[in-house]
């Protein structure tokens, strides 16, 4: 038995509560991390586990052992990544989640300058406006805009995105140019919504202006989840935008979209990086949290 791997398959278990999502985040098939579950409670004599056809529950010796078990698997990195060449090349596999927009046109246009100074790190990036299960889809970090409401998270803040009212001009066309937040609610009028994975709706947006403040609910006919998709139904003239600057710039230039409200501010959105509490922050996910808050900060944004 290869007691490392089984201690890191039993670990994986723990997090995620069942074998399958262990064994797929691990890149394993199930009936070898169950076998080194199994191998492991045999040289122990203790059970670690209980299962059941619907799930898998920690023993009180289980959790333990899981306790001392994190903490080892925590000094073996340490270890190897304290030797000089692999502090100055961290390399493996990281799996990260980040919205659509931000990867497409911040993230991965800057990615070449990463693998030139990390050409070991393998990303598995995931796109999407979506809420992870960091634990269960074996995620190492991830990266969002808007305050954080898993406290369970930590987190580091990484930048802020600098948001405008946007609008189409064939939506101005049939619509008119509102000359104030508040005739959005007007019937004519209308927004694109975005649902927020945390929320599970579209909020209202909050503008100030000389000390008058303004929350704009507004009507939409489409609501979407993703960012790429929220600006594609704002160019489509559905409705008014609420953008971060950078998503809106080469569309401005292009006519393609108007600003509303140039006098009104918007408080910017907070942008953070957030991985498990118990999840180690190796030497490959120190160096992409860097990267990620030195290109949000050296990027107008």
């Amino acid at each position: 038995m290869d007691r490392f791997n089984a201690m890191q398959a039993f670990a994986r278990v723990v997090e995620t509560g069942s074998f399958t999502k262990a064994a797929e985040s691990l890149h394993m098939n199930k009936a070898s991390v169950s076998q080194l579950v199994q191998s492991l409670e045999t040289r122990l004599r203790v059970k670690l586990l209980n299962r059941t056809t619907r799930k898998v529950n920690v023993t009180a010796d289980g959790a333990a052992y899981y306790d001392r078990v994190v903490k080892l698997l925590e000094d073996m990195d340490d270890a190897e990544t304290s030797l000089s060449s692999a502090s100055a090349l961290p390399r493996g596999r990281l799996r990260v989640d980040v919205p659509s927009p931000l990867a497409r046109m911040i993230l991965i246009p800057a990615l070449p300058a990463f693998y030139a100074q990390y050409p070991d790190i393998q990303l598995d990036m995931g796109v999407s406006d979506r809420k992870v299960d960091l634990i269960g889809e074996g995620v190492d970090c991830v990266v969002r805009g808007g305050e954080l409401t898993d406290l369970s998270l930590v987190a580091r803040r990484v930048g802020e995105l600098q948001l405008g009212v946007y609008a189409a001009p064939s939506y101005l066309e049939s619509a008119g140019l509102p000359s104030h937040p508040k005739e959005l609610a007007l019937d004519h009028q209308r927004i694109v919504g975005f649902i927020w994975a945390h929320a599970g709706k579209a909020p209202p947006f909050a503008m100030h202006r000389n000390g008058e403040s303004f929350k704009v609910h507004g009507r939409y006919v489409i609501a979407v989840d993703d960012g790429n998709a929220y600006l594609a139904a704002g160019l489509a003239g559905l409705g008014v935008l609420w953008l971060p600057h950078y998503m809106a710039t080469e569309h401005l230039a292009r006519g393609e979209l108007v600003r509303l409200f140039d006098d009104w501010h918007l408080d910017p959105m907070p942008m953070y990086i957030a991985f498990p509490p118990n999840r180690h922050v190796s030497a490959k996910l120190r160096v992409f949290i860097d990267w990620v808050a030195g290109l949000m900060a050296s990027t107008r944004l």
